[in-house]
C-alpha cells in the first residue's frame, strides 16, 4: 500500500506555527506509526468476521474494543484530554485500511472517530466532563433535523425521531438536530427565513433504538433510527448548530473539509479492498466458464483490470494531493469551512464516484461467481453503492461547487479589468 507522502522538516517547520504541534511532531509521528500497525495486524480478523458482522447488522463488542484499544476513537482527541491528536494524513489511511478490510468496520470508525467534532460545541465545562475518565468515546447520531427542542427552564423538552445513527448499538453519546421552538413556535434563525437549530447531545442510555438498519450494503453499521419523546435535555448539553468549537486547533477550526476528506478515504479503501480480492481470484488460477483463457491470461481482462486500477490510483493520488494540502493550511489555522469547504467537497465527490466505477469493474470482472455470498466482491459492491447515498459525496454536490467556482472565475476576470 502507498502511504500518504509526508512534509519533510522545512515544511513542518513553517507551517506548524503552534508551539504544541511542533514540539511533538515526532510524537504524534510515532503514534501515527502505531495505530496504523496496530490496525493493520487486525485486517485479518475483521476480514474473516465480515460475514458474521453483516449478518448482525452490528460489530461485534470485542472488535468495537479491539478498535478502542487501537486509540481508533481518540485519533482526533485533544491530548489534554488523553487523546492522539493525529496527523490527519496518518488518519486517513487509518480508514483506508479498515474499509478495504470491511466497509462496515471502515464506516464505524469513520464515524466514532469523529466524535469529539460533534462534542466540540457544547461548553467546555461539558466537553471536559464528558471526556474526563476516558478519551475512547464513541458517539452516535444524525445531523437531520428531524428533532423538536421546546424550550422550559433551565433547557429544552426534546422530541424527535433521527435517521441513520451508525454505531448507535455501542455508542456511549447519542446526539440529534433539533429546530428549536418556544409555545410550539420554531424560533428564527440566524439565517433569514430558516428556523433556529441545535444540536442535543444525551447519554446513549436516554435514547430509543428503532431497529430499522435492514439495507442493501454497508449493513454491519447499525444505522438505526434513535428517539427522544418530550425528554429534558439541559441547556449545557445543546448547543447551537453553527457553535463555535469550545477547542481549538487544527484538528477543530474547521471540520467540512476534513470530514469529506474522510469519506473520499473510506472509498479508497473499499475500492482498494474489492481489487484486493479480485487479484486472489486471479492467482487462484480461475478460468470462467467458456472464456478462452484463464482471468490472468485474458486480454479483455487485463485491459478491463488496468482500467480499474488506474481509476483506482488516481483516487487515491487525488486523495492525497488534496488532503496534504488542506492539512498543511490546517496547521498554519487558515483553514475555513467557507473556503475550503467547497474543494473539499468536489474531491470527495470525484472520489467516491471514481471508486465506485472501479468498485462496479471489479465485481463485473468477477463474473458468476462474484453473485453468490460467500464472495467479498458483492459485498463491497453492495457497501460502495451505499457509501455513495451518503449527502456528503452525492453527485449533485457538483451543482454548488460548479457554481461557486464559476462566480469565482467570474470575479476574478472583473477584478482583472
Amino acid at each position: 500500500m502507498v502511504v500518504f507522502a509526508r512534509r519533510n522538516h522545512r515544511e513542518r517547520r513553517v507551517l506548524s506555527p503552534r508551539q504544541r504541534m511542533g514540539n511533538n511532531a515526532a510524537e504524534t509521528e510515532l503514534a501515527g506509526s502505531e495505530l496504523l500497525r496496530e490496525v493493520r495486524s487486525l485486517h485479518a480478523r475483521i476480514e474473516e468476521r465480515a460475514p458474521e458482522i453483516e449478518a448482525a447488522r452490528q460489530l461485534p463488542m470485542d472488535l468495537v474494543e479491539a478498535l478502542r484499544s487501537c486509540g481508533v476513537f481518540r485519533m482526533y482527541v485533544p491530548k489534554t484530554h488523553g487523546g492522539l491528536e493525529l496527523d490527519f494524513l496518518d488518519s486517513l489511511e487509518v480508514i483506508i485500511e479498515l474499509a478495504a478490510a470491511d466497509g462496515s468496520v471502515g464506516w464505524t470508525a469513520m464515524i466514532g472517530c469523529a466524535t469529539p467534532w460533534m462534542l466540540a460545541g457544547l461548553q467546555r465545562k461539558t466537553f471536559d466532563t464528558i471526556y474526563a475518565s476516558t478519551a475512547d468515546i464513541i458517539h452516535a447520531g444524525s445531523t437531520v433535523p428531524a428533532g423538536k427542542a421546546e424550550r422550559v427552564t433551565g433547557g429544552y423538552r426534546v422530541s424527535g425521531r433521527w435517521p441513520f445513527a451508525s454505531g448507535c448499538r455501542h455508542a456511549d453519546w447519542m446526539l440529534g438536530v433539533c429546530v428549536v421552538t418556544e409555545n410550539g413556535n420554531p424560533v428564527p434563525g440566524r439565517v433569514e427565513g430558516a428556523p433556529l437549530t441545535c444540536m442535543a447531545v444525551r447519554p446513549a442510555g436516554e435514547w430509543q433504538i428503532e431497529d430499522t438498519w435492514r439495507v442493501a450494503g454497508m449493513k454491519g453499521t447499525g444505522s438505526h433510527h434513535i428517539a427522544m419523546t418530550d425528554h429534558y435535555v439541559p441547556e449545557e448539553c445543546t448547543y447551537e448548530v453553527a457553535a463555535k468549537p469550545c477547542v481549538t486547533g487544527p484538528h477543530f477550526n474547521a471540520i467540512a473539509p476534513l470530514v469529506s476528506l474522510l469519506h473520499a478515504a473510506l472509498a479508497v479503501g473499499l475500492a482498494e479492498g474489492a481489487r484486493t480480492d479480485l487479484v486472489a481470484m486471479v492467482r487462484s488460477g480461475r478460468r470462467q466458464f467458456r472464456a478462452a483463457a484463464s482471468m490472468a491470461e485474458s486480454p479483455i481482462f487485463q485491459y478491463e483490470f488496468a482500467r480499474a486500477d488506474a481509476d483506482v490510483r488516481a483516487a487515491r493520488a487525488y486523495l492525497q494531493n488534496h488532503a496534504a494540502n488542506t492539512w498543511r493550511v490546517a496547521l498554519a489555522e487558515l483553514l475555513s469551512n467557507k473556503e475550503h469547504g467547497p474543494e473539499a467537497v468536489q474531491a470527495a465527490v470525484w472520489i467516491t464516484a471514481t471508486c465506485a466505477r472501479a468498485v462496479d469493474a471489479f465485481y463485473t470482472l468477477g463474473g458468476g461467481s462474484a453473485l453468490y455470498e460467500s464472495s467479498p466482491l458483492q459485498r463491497r459492491f453492495r457497501d460502495m453503492h451505499v457509501a455513495t447515498q451518503h449527502v456528503q459525496v452525492q453527485l449533485r454536490n457538483y451543482e454548488t461547487v460548479g457554481k461557486l467556482r464559476l462566480r469565482e472565475k467570474a470575479d476574478a476576470s472583473s477584478d482583472s479589468k
